[in-house]
């Protein structure tokens, strides 16, 4: 049984929950926008996390950027000191071909871009806060709906990849501690 972590944001816009283990993909999503919810429920599928989140907001760019923040933060905990660290992946959907290439180790770093400017903030707010570097190309598509998704699904399976614990520490440094205050 993998530990559950839990990461509560409460701002003056924002409440947001999350329950987060690594596990089935098992996700129970409540932000109050229907497509973000299946996004959020997808990656959870995709990257094999069991995933629990309530979140509302006052505005749709203020809760989707607080979801990115708590999420990001409960993701960069359940990776494992010993993960494999690197994973990619290209998924195609329909008219879509989305490819993922990310390393959970330790540094934000992102680079897109996605159509959508408000799925987009989402990929770089996550990245910050998990803490992984992510190179998200599309590499064919136009249907925005269809482009979204393949990026969350790719990004899931890419993170699969990354968390497997390989018992080896993945750097040249080492085992990196960060201690945050």
């Amino acid at each position: 049984m993998s530990t559950v972590t839990t990461v509560v944001r409460e701002t003056k816009e924002t409440q947001v929950t999350v329950e987060l283990a690594r596990g089935t993909g098992v996700a129970r999503v409540d932000t109050g926008l229907k497509f973000f919810d299946h996004m959020l429920a997808t990656f959870a599928r995709y990257a094999g996390l069991d995933l629990t989140l309530h979140a509302r907001g006052d505005l749709r760019h203020h809760l989707m950027e607080d979801v990115a923040i708590t999420l990001g933060t409960a993701v960069q905990r359940v990776i494992p000191a010993t993960a494999a660290r690197y994973g990619e992946r290209t998924l195609p959907m329909d008219d879509a071909l989305v490819q993922a290439c990310l390393d959970a180790g330790g540094r934000f770093y992102y680079r897109g871009p996605l159509k959508n400017r408000l799925y987009e903030h989402w990929m770089r707010s996550f990245c910050e806060h998990s803490r992984i570097t992510l190179h998200l190309r599309v590499l064919r598509g136009k249907d925005s709906h269809h482009l979204t998704e393949a990026a969350f699904k790719a990004l899931g399976l890419a993170l699969r990849d990354a968390m497997v614990d390989s018992g080896v520490v993945f750097s040249m440094k080492g085992s990196v501690s960060l201690e945050v205050k």
